[in-house]
């Protein structure tokens, strides 16, 4: 039984909300092991650090899955990563539902910079950094092309697997795209 009174426990929860935390976010902190650390930060004893940037190096080799080879990758140079920097270009309008082939795909995003597969190996290496926005989604990364074991072009996408975690997959470029194939670009203001 807590000794806290069920209005600070409201309080709490309302400002915890309004500042932006998730249910997922409550469980993390009810888990965390410091929290006398952070009781310390109001309590004038600690101090808030700020992290490291999160620094995607574009320019390095991507990942390569193994019996493929790299058919073309756009490099980018040293990237501070920034969710607020990444577009999903829709292929279709919102409700449009149907498929979409590659040569279309390319041709609309052919003029705005294309997010490689470095991209997508770094923050699926750090998931939190992924926006929830996606789990509904095949973000691709079409700045880097692969040729597959089958000798066929294809792209890397993430995707969410239901209950589990995010994973890579690949699109293959001979098939159409559909409507939830978003490839990840720079937003463009």
């Amino acid at each position: 039984m807590s000794s806290y009174a069920e209005g600070q426990v409201h309080q709490l929860a309302n400002a915890l909300e309004s500042s932006g935390f998730t249910p997922d976010d409550v469980t993390k902190l009810g888990q965390f092991k410091d929290l006398s650390g952070i009781r310390g930060l109001f309590r004038g004893t600690h101090e808030l650090k700020l992290i490291k940037k999160h620094i995607i190096d574009c320019d390095a080799k991507p990942f390569v899955p193994k019996g493929w080879k790299v058919e073309s990758h756009l490099t980018c140079g040293q990237l501070e990563w920034n969710p607020k920097m990444i577009s999903l270009c829709l292929l279709y309008g919102e409700k449009q539902r149907g498929s979409i082939c590659k040569e279309r795909l390319f041709t609309m995003c052919e003029n705005i910079p294309k997010f490689n597969a470095n991209v997508l190996g770094y923050i699926l290496n750090k998931p939190s950094l992924i926006s929830r926005d996606w789990k509904d989604k095949s973000v691709l990364f079409p700045g880097t092309i692969y040729r597959n074991c089958d000798d066929n072009l294809c792209v890397l996408y993430l995707r969410w697997r239901k209950y589990c975690q995010w994973h890579w997959c690949a699109h293959d470029l001979g098939c159409s795209f559909l409507a939830e194939d978003h490839p990840a670009v720079l937003r463009v203001n």
